[in-house]
């Protein structure tokens, strides 16, 4: 990272010199473009990836039906009995119920553990 930043520098100043000593012959890079390339490059490797994994999630959340298997994030597993617009109803045991937001859930279970089917 700091050799980028190092670079940047020497285009800026190497710009800059170039300005003042002669005219500018319309050759090199500007740093403007420079830094334009650095945040298009910054959104394509970090923005979008996390944009994708969110709609997916967003998308799971609202599949899930009442009997499906899911996990918090918080480590629990239960099977949903009840879905409202923001919250799941979740059976981790044959007598207790929990209520959780929807953006709670990590992920649906295909197979769920032991403890949960009891």
């Amino acid at each position: 990272m700091n050799n980028l930043f190092c670079i940047i520098a020497q285009a800026a100043g190497a710009s800059e010199a170039s300005q003042t000593a002669a005219p500018a012959s319309g050759g090199g890079f500007n740093p403007l473009i420079l830094m334009l390339l650095f945040l298009g490059a910054m959104y394509f490797l970090m923005i979008a990836p996390q944009r994708k994994r969110q709609k997916q999630h967003e998308k799971m959340l609202n599949e899930l039906e009442s009997g499906d298997s899911v996990i918090t994030i918080g480590g629990i597993y239960g099977k949903i009995t009840n879905k409202t617009d923001k919250t799941f109803t979740l059976k981790v045991s044959d007598t207790t119920k929990i209520e959780i937001l929807k953006s709670a859930v990590a992920q649906k279970v295909q197979d769920a553990p032991e403890a949960a089917q009891k």
